[in-house]
């Protein structure tokens, strides 16, 4: 490779010597305007990006900018506002309830409230169907299954259950 470019060097100062003194000036002057005008060019291209890139982001800025905004003031509205109260109604009261409606009250063995939200139930012999349409219910009620061991029986479609029921977000 360095010979390669040796050789051009030398080949290249050959014909540079060939020239003569009006013809060196003539390439000289024309390698300085070429060189001057893509500078310009670049210049000129520089610029012209620098402004596309400033107007495409101011815009999106002062959007990002109004929502942080929105967002901080909506923040202190709530940090300002009473905390929110908890159901009076315990989770507990509303699991038995529940499976009072839906006729499981004598398989429901026991409901044992670890606080406000968190209840453990265990059904010694229901149907799963039962249960299933059971959990439905408590699920429009925002009470969810945090934990569950079903047992089938020696009965077909009886199973017995021990289920860990929640509210979302509270524990």
């Amino acid at each position: 490779m360095k010979a390669q470019a040796r050789a051009l060097h030398v080949r290249f100062l050959s014909l540079w010597q060939a020239c003569s003194h009006g013809e060196r000036l003539l390439i000289a002057g024309l390698a300085f305007v070429v060189s001057v005008g893509f500078c310009l060019w670049l210049i000129h291209a520089v610029d012209r990006s620098r402004l596309e890139l400033r107007m495409a982001t101011v815009p999106a800025l002062r959007e990002r900018a109004g929502l942080l905004e929105s967002q901080a003031a909506e923040y202190e509205r709530l940090r300002a506002a009473p905390p929110a109260t908890v159901s009076p109604t315990d989770l507990r009261v509303l699991v038995q309830t529940q499976a009072g409606a839906a006729g499981l009250s004598k398989a429901l063995q026991s409901s044992e409230a670890a606080d406000a939200n968190q209840v453990k139930v265990v059904f010694g012999a229901i149907a799963f169907a039962d249960w299933l349409s059971w959990l439905v219910n408590l699920e429009a009620q925002n009470v969810h299954v945090e934990t569950c061991r079903i047992e089938a029986l020696t009965t077909p479609g009886l199973v017995s259950v021990t289920a860990t029921l929640v509210r979302p977000g509270q524990k």
